[in-house]
Parts: C-alpha cells; sequence; structure tokens
C-alpha cells in the first residue's frame, strides 16, 4: 500500500504530547498520527453503525405488529382467566 505525505496544523501541546508518545512506544510521529486516524475512523464508523440502528429501531410500531401484539395479550387475558394456576 503506498504512502502519501500530508502536513497539518495542531496545537504545540498535542505536538508535544505526539513526540513524549512516539519516543515511549519507539515509533516514528508519522505512525502515531496514523494509528491515531485509524482508531479515530474506527470509531467512527461505530458510531455511523449506531445510528443507523437505532434509526431501524427506533420504537416505533408497525400496524400489523400492534394488532398481534394486541391479540396476544387479550388471549394471555383470557387463558389466565380460564386457568387461574
Amino acid at each position: 500500500m503506498g504512502q502519501v505525505k500530508t502536513a497539518i496544523s495542531i496545537d504545540e501541546s498535542l505536538f508535544g504530547q505526539v513526540e513524549a508518545a512516539a519516543q515511549q512506544l519507539h515509533m516514528t510521529r508519522s505512525a502515531v498520527y496514523a494509528l491515531a486516524l485509524r482508531e479515530f475512523l474506527r470509531h467512527r464508523a461505530q458510531e455511523q453503525l449506531t445510528d443507523e440502528l437505532n434509526a431501524a429501531y427506533d420504537g416505533s410500531v408497525d400496524p400489523e405488529d400492534t394488532a398481534m401484539l394486541r391479540g396476544m395479550r387479550e388471549r394471555q387475558r383470557q387463558m389466565s382467566v380460564e386457568d387461574p394456576w
């Protein structure tokens, strides 16, 4: 996989933290930035998936399901009256 060279502007304090982390981890700054970006993108993908799942299961009930649930509740009531244990 090819590499692309890029330039970014960041706060000095963040740069210092990255520099320290790179030294502690025996990595280049570029490797630290690449690792951080991969983690950010992975986290973002998970958030997008969660958002999609939340939208799919937004709590609204399909009208057919509502009728079925109403019927199930009524049948459960009938069964509890017919067989009180």
